[in-house]
């Protein structure tokens, strides 16, 4: 090996290290527990190999409950926020004085504590004995009947859990869009603007292809940031999701490892093995559309 090789060898050996232990060992390890039937946590033994963990986590009620919570989030939240963050950037991209100020003040959600953000929405949308919050508050004032949405029907905690997810995520995306939309050469505009072509058609026509990598990239993290929810159901809800129903797959996984009913890192390997099937698959067919709808 030529003398050059080895030492880019060996300025990559502590990062390769690094990874081997806390990324590609935890994996390994997540693929051996998720096939080892009736482990046993204390003594670290097993009766056999199989299927029966993916089986029983298939079976399982809450699973099933969290799989249901997480599409539901991914579905609403992903295109909402983006949209969103679409019109917002669109707008702030044509106002010149005070954009700087005005991108700050966008951004702040995102610097915020996401626990601390869950609170205040706690607060806001919460039920007690003393207030019915300020949210209700507002709807009483319309001549509508309050609403428990921390502890009532499963469709209002659903609302908030959406509302609170595209509060969170939506600065990030208008950040990374306006940055797109700045990029785009001013001359495509102007051409434009030469043969009388309408808004709309510039929109669809040059803006959109001309940032779609960006609204591609947005949408790739988001659902996989989408499919990760669990500290932002804990800040609104509590640790005890199952009870509140508003479980997550990567609260089920947390549960199963750590939660009152814990030590079975088998069935938690299992159900985190099934999350990564689920959001390789949705990947990939992503990377597929992107294929016709991406421009780059």
């Amino acid at each position: 090996m030529k003398k050059s090789k080895l030492k880019g060898w060996l300025y990559l050996l502590p990062a390769i290290v690094f990874l081997g232990i806390f990324m590609v060992y935890p994996l390994v390890d997540v693929f051996v527990y998720a096939f080892q039937e009736g482990f046993n946590f204390a003594s670290q033994t097993y009766k056999g190999v199989g299927w029966y963990n993916f089986s029983y986590v298939l079976r399982d009620p809450y699973f099933l409950q969290a799989v249901k919570n997480t599409f539901i989030i991914v579905i609403i939240t992903v295109p909402v926020s983006t949209g969103l963050a679409l019109l917002i950037s669109l707008g702030l991209n044509s106002i010149k004085p005070l954009k700087n100020l005005f991108q700050t003040v966008y951004f702040l959600p995102y610097v915020t504590n996401t626990l601390a953000v869950g609170l205040v929405f706690m607060i806001l949308f919460k039920k007690t004995a003393y207030t019915d919050g300020l949210v209700n508050l507002i709807i009483n004032w319309f001549g509508s009947e309050s609403i428990d949405f921390i502890d009532g029907p499963y469709w209002a905690k659903m609302f908030v859990m959406c509302f609170y997810t595209v509060w969170v995520v939506m600065p990030f995306k208008i950040l990374i869009l306006t940055s797109a939309l700045a990029s785009v050469n001013e001359d495509y505009y102007k051409a434009a603007k030469i043969d009388g072509t309408s808004k709309g058609r510039i929109f669809r026509r040059i803006t959109l292809p001309m940032i779609s990598p960006m609204i591609f990239y947005l949408v790739i993290t988001g659902f996989i940031g989408a499919f990760k929810a669990y500290s932002d159901e804990v800040a609104i809800f509590g640790t005890d999701l199952n009870v509140a129903g508003m479980n997550t797959i990567v609260g089920y996984v947390y549960d199963m490892l750590y939660g009152d009913s814990g030590g079975y890192p088998s069935f938690a390997s299992a159900a985190a093995l099934i999350l990564f099937v689920i959001v390789l698959t949705i990947t990939v067919i992503n990377l597929m559309v992107s294929r016709k709808n991406v421009h780059y």
